[in-house]
């Protein structure tokens, strides 16, 4: 999602609409608690009392403990003393990641129960359910629905949805607080642990797993291993992958579980130099597990500097390819997420992630050509609005998703522009004389003259290009944009375009505008006047900038747009691109040296102020102290490697040596983490793992550079800018 969505979201009330029922998409669990990335507490809890009552804590939050546990590789802990005229809180929230819409509704609670102390039934805590809007039901004594309490063992705890009283529920999707509180007065302290706390699905499959899993391979990096397994059937009834881990192929632990959403898991040992084992099992919904599959194994080892941008390109390349939309071969907007929505804009930065695969022997030039020629089919039949494309597509019917509600329905110009980025380099890619090749190559070229870029002028003497259009509600959403941000792309390609081309002019007129409206809106999004006529020349951190809004603003702005187009060629009349995307970069990098928000963790191998993922949902942050929350994307920082190559291998290096446990998994690093808020994001994203991939192969040899430059028409567009400075 780009800055300017973020804007609209904002200005038009665009939010996320509820997701309606598609039997063919991904269905969630609703899961409260399995696991915590993070050790010490859990983010999404919450934990209060009332002396004489007390609840262990950690900045009022549930701790997390990584010995006891049902399912690797920890449980919540739940340790209290119950006093008279004292009372304690406890309160677990749902966390509904972004694409995490499709979820299962059931008519029952269910968890696993750790009792470790001396604990009578009646001096367990009593338990209620809660609404997003805090109404919560009645709560409920616990010692109610456990029977026979064993102490030391894990136990099953099970109540129906309808003992929950004074609550109104459309179905178990309304419920995103468990609470947990105070229910005796003996004065004694209790230990407990809670794992796997669940909405149990209705008609949950009650087979036990039959099928024997089967590992394919083991290989060692510097501290991480990666397994890789069979893909195991939608059909078998598999509710988790376990994974177990030995040093002397005898004594197994286990380690961690992963979800059926990939075949693959990576396993942070934190070890250089050792040998690991390493076999898993497939768990099913009652929590059966089936036999173990073979062993394999692998030795973490040194990596030069060269294996070391090998390894990162490699993860984050296999999002787009083996993490793509079964149907059209392009990228979806998140992993875990939903298994059928297409990002237009991820899936162009993903098509030259792909290509740098072929570049690095991840993949050869014959799977390639399957895979674009699957994408290119699909493209051809897809919905276009004037040619353009919108934000998100369903893959398996090309129909626009209108995710960000009803106006989100039509052509989206800034994701079209990064689609077409992908695509174009992709046609100087294919270049050989054969049938397959030459069938990408002149169907990229199709979809490329049939953008309309023209008509988003909206009117034929209009100076601004129009972000959105929708047949149903036409100009409504009436959103003209201009620099400097991620999208000059757009400026750049309408200009390119054979077929639909804006004026020349429209770059200063329309990108670059001095006029009133174009210095409201930079001031607008950066809240600062400084860099509202886009030309900036104030100097920050001793370095001057001579393009940009406020400092420079979060760092995608300097990745997106030059994935493709080399900005070491783009010289307007104010600067050089390249110089001026290095700048932007190093005042990012200083700030975070600073650090004047005093978070955890920043400096010279923790920076990089971006738009990704957060605490709070998804953000744009940028190096100004009002707009950094602490969240740290490692994309800022690898991204800019072509920008700043001694400060972003310092970050990587220390990012994945000092915080890999919980930030490196199956496609390379996760999407960002906040350590003041002991948070680190579940997900990757489509537009965040791919400028990694990109731009490390920029800067070691300049192939998506040069590939997208060969283009005829983008040749004609650098010698336009130059010639009207």
């Amino acid at each position: 999602m780009s800055l300017l969505f973020v804007c609209l979201l904002n200005l038009f009330g665009l939010f996320p609409a509820n997701a309606p029922s598609d039997t063919g998409e991904y269905y969630f669990n609703r899961i409260f608690f399995d696991n915590s990335l993070m050790s010490g507490n859990y983010f999404y809890s919450d934990a209060s009392y009332q002396s004489p009552g007390w609840i262990k804590n950690e900045e009022h939050r549930l701790p997390v403990n990584d010995k006891i546990f049902f399912s690797p590789g920890n449980s919540l802990e739940l340790k209290y003393t119950s006093n008279e005229n004292g009372m304690w809180n406890a309160a677990i929230k749902f966390y509904k990641w972004r694409g995490k819409d499709f979820i299962k509704v059931g008519k029952e609670l269910s968890f696993k129960l750790f009792v470790a102390s001396n604990t009578l039934p009646e001096e367990l805590p009593a338990v209620a359910i809660a609404k997003e809007d805090s109404v919560a039901s009645a709560f409920i004594p616990l010692s109610s629905f456990i029977p026979n309490l064993s102490q030391k063992k894990w136990i099953t705890v099970i109540i129906p949805l309808t003992n929950f009283k004074n609550i109104s529920l459309h179905n178990s999707n309304d419920i995103d607080f468990i609470f947990f509180r105070q229910h005796s007065k003996e004065g004694k302290t209790h230990d407990l642990y809670l794992d796997q706390l669940e909405i149990i699905p209705e008609n949950v499959s009650s087979e036990n797993v039959t099928a024997i899993p089967q590992l394919i391979a083991a290989k060692g990096y510097e501290q991480h291993v990666d397994i890789n397994w069979k893909k195991i059937p939608k059909t078998t009834p598999v509710k988790y992958v376990e994974i177990y881990r030995s040093t002397d192929n005898k004594n197994y632990s286990p380690i961690g579980i992963q979800y059926s959403y990939t075949n693959r898991f990576s396993d942070f040992t934190g070890v250089t130099g050792k040998k690991f084992y390493y076999k898993i099992s497939l768990v099913s919904e009652n929590y059966s597990q089936s036999k173990f599959s073979n062993i394999v194994n692998a030795t973490t080892h040194s990596l030069t500097d060269s294996a070391w941008l090998d390894m990162v390109q490699e993860a984050s390349f296999r999002y787009y390819w083996e993490g793509a939309e079964s149907n059209s071969g392009l990228s979806l907007e998140d992993i875990p997420g939903r298994s059928h929505m297409i990002a237009a804009g991820a899936s162009g930065f993903g098509m030259m992630a792909i290509l740098a695969g072929v570049r690095r022997n991840f993949i050869t030039r014959e799977q390639v050509v399957q895979r674009f020629t699957k994408i290119v089919n699909f493209l051809l039949k897809a919905e276009k609005f004037h040619g353009a494309f919108a934000h998100f597509m369903d893959g398996r019917t090309g129909k626009v998703i209108p995710y960000f509600g009803k106006y989100d329905d039509g052509g989206d110009l800034v994701e079209t522009s990064f689609l077409m980025e992908g695509l174009l380099t992709a046609r100087q890619f294919f270049n050989r004389e054969n049938k397959e090749e030459k069938f990408i190559r002149d169907n990229i070229t199709k979809l490329w003259q049939g953008v309309e870029w023209d008509w988003y002028k909206r009117y034929p003497d209009s100076t601004f290009l129009y972000w959105h259009w929708s047949p149903d509600y036409a100009w409504h959403i009436n959103h003209r944009f201009v620099g400097f941000n991620e999208a000059q792309i757009t400026y750049l390609l309408a200009m390119a375009s054979p077929t639909h081309s804006i004026n020349p002019g429209m770059y200063y007129s329309g990108w670059a505008s001095q006029s009133e409206y174009a210095q409201r809106y930079r001031a607008d999004w950066g809240g600062t006047n400084t860099g509202d006529k886009y030309f900036n020349d104030s100097i920050f951190y001793g370095i001057r900038l001579k393009v940009g809004v406020s400092n420079g603003g979060p760092l995608f702005f300097t990745h997106y747009s030059y994935l493709g187009f080399n900005p070491h060629l783009i010289n307007d009349k104010y600067t050089n691109y390249f110089d001026n995307n290095r700048d932007i970069a190093l005042i990012n990098y200083r700030y975070c040296l600073e650090n004047p928000n005093h978070f955890p963790g920043y400096g010279a191998g923790c920076w990089g102020l971006t738009a990704s993922d957060g605490p709070w949902g998804y953000k744009a942050n940028e190096p100004v102290k009002s707009r950094d929350n602490g969240t740290i994307a490692p994309t800022g920082a690898l991204s800019s490697i072509a920008y700043t190559p001694e400060q972003s291998i310092a970050a990587l290096k220390n990012l994945y040596y000092k915080y890999g446990k919980f930030l490196w998994g199956e496609y390379g690093f996760r999407d960002a983490f906040n350590l003041s808020q002991n948070w680190c994001s579940p997900i990757y994203m489509g537009l965040n793992q791919a400028p990694i991939v990109v731009m490390i192969e920029n800067y070691r040899s300049g192939f998506i550079w040069n590939l997208f430059m060969r283009n005829p028409e983008i040749k004609e567009v650098v010698k336009n800018i130059s010639n009207r400075k």
